[in-house]
């Protein structure tokens, strides 16, 4: 499925709806959406970077600055809820492009009737979200609209840190031969939240994977492991991830299905519900691409963190660049079969992020 845009304008704002309805975030539509519209309006060089935020020069110091919106729903999960994972997905989209987060904003769209005890869990738990990753929140605003118009809040975050180590970390620094790291088990935080909208009991709770990175991303770069590019696995998953990079910086992507690491009742979950693992969303894991030499001393490092206690390295960037041109991402089964690692192409989960 894909979109027909016109050559000369944007999409005709009749269309927006089902564009809207279709697009499910971290997919193929998602990528057509934003590059028809979003990059052919505002391209510039900083976009052109295709990072989880933008690397500036000002004054003579490197900054990164990102921003993002969290619409989940149920606002309180297993684990987390809206307002931690708006904190952690900042801060984490700051560390994978190597930098210390510093300073926080938050923008609140609170729907009339919102109950009041469920809005002070939610800024209590961003409070305690920022205090652990060592972030500050300067700024904010809040707005209300209509019952029904809300969906009880949305937050939007924005956040600037600060670059220490001299390295381009981002998906064109990627090369061949190098080692692809990825931080822990996949799929808890889709599944936590798709598990409690429908209703389905297992023998101990799925709990969402909603934490910090910036820690154990900070310790690499001070030990002096060097890192190519690091991208965390939101909505889309790995497979989003690992095709974005792979078209980034025009290389093939190997990876071995049977390495990444899946909890089984995460498993069981996405089997019941039809989802591959691959394509579920985290909201606390990410992948490294290091120089091979540095590979095994990075899982140590990784490992010596909670968050990242099942780090391990998942695959190779292979020689030379893809034929396409494009990049390619393929996946080895438990059978030895390798098959292509698409974009999703069609519905993504609904509202998990």
């Amino acid at each position: 499925m894909s979109f027909s845009f016109p050559s000369s304008c944007p999409l005709p704002l009749a269309d927006y709806p089902q564009v809207l309805m279709a697009h499910g975030g971290g997919g193929r539509l998602s990528e057509q959406l934003i590059d028809k519209i979003f990059v052919s309006a505002f391209d510039n060089p900083f976009l052109a970077q295709r990072h989880d935020g933008a690397l500036l020069e000002v004054a003579g110091q490197r900054l990164a600055f990102t921003t993002d919106s969290y619409v989940v729903h149920p606002l309180e999960f297993p684990g987390s809820d809206i307002g931690a994972m708006a904190v952690n997905g900042t801060v984490n989209d700051l560390a994978m492009c190597g930098a210390r987060p510093l300073y926080l904003t938050a923008g609140f769209i609170i729907e009339e009737g919102l109950k009041m005890e469920t809005l002070w869990r939610i800024v209590q738990s961003m409070k305690a979200a920022a205090s652990a990753a060592g972030i500050m929140i300067v700024s904010g605003d809040t707005k209300v609209v209509d019952r029904g118009k809300g969906d009880g809040v949305y937050i939007n975050t924005s956040g600037i840190g600060l670059t220490e180590y001299n390295q381009i970390i981002a998906p064109t620094s990627v090369l061949p031969g190098d080692a692809i790291l990825i931080s822990g088990d996949i799929g808890r935080h889709g599944m936590a939240i798709m598990s409690v909208r429908e209703g389905l009991e297992f023998e101990s709770m799925i709990e969402s994977d909603c934490a910090p990175l910036n820690a154990p991303v900070l310790e690499l770069l001070k030990q002096g492991i060097r890192v190519h590019c690091l991208r965390d696995l939101t909505r889309g998953g790995l497979s989003s991830a690992l095709n974005e990079i792979s078209r980034s910086a025009s290389v093939k992507i190997e990876i071995d299905e049977t390495l990444v690491p899946v909890d089984e009742q995460v498993r069981g979950a996405c089997e019941i519900l039809g989802f591959d693992p691959l394509y579920v969303a985290n909201e606390g894991r990410f992948v490294a691409f290091v120089v091979p030499e540095d590979a095994e001393r990075a899982l140590s490092i990784l490992r010596g963190f909670d968050v990242c206690d099942q780090a391990v390295r998942i695959g190779t960037v292979g020689s030379g660049v893809s034929r396409s041109g494009n990049g390619l991402v393929t996946v080895k089964s438990s059978l030895g079969v390798s098959r292509i690692l698409d974009m999703l192409s069609g519905e993504q989960l609904p509202r998990i992020c």
